[in-house]
């Protein structure tokens, strides 16, 4: 090899090493952590939030599943709620 390229391939040696360099001591890219007890009041808070809408889903398809005259009356329970 001659000398210009040897000299790429240090450039390339030199900037693969800084990458790995800064990539460690960087860390990870989304560092969310939550302490124990955030993360169980979160997670019971989406589970709660799946649940509603998993009602929502089931009294949707129960209106689109009955009859006509059904689902007026079934809008009209929903409105006195």
């Amino acid at each position: 090899m001659d000398s210009g390229q040897i000299t790429a391939v240090v450039i390339v040696a030199i900037i693969m090493i800084g990458s790995i360099f800064k990539a460690i001591f960087r860390g990870p890219r989304h560092p969310v952590v939550f302490a124990d007890s955030q993360a169980k009041v979160e997670n019971q808070r989406l589970r709660d939030e799946v649940h509603e809408l998993k009602e929502r889903i089931k009294v949707l398809e129960r209106i689109t599943v009955e009859k006509e005259n059904s689902l007026a009356k079934e809008i009209e329970s929903l409105r006195d709620r």
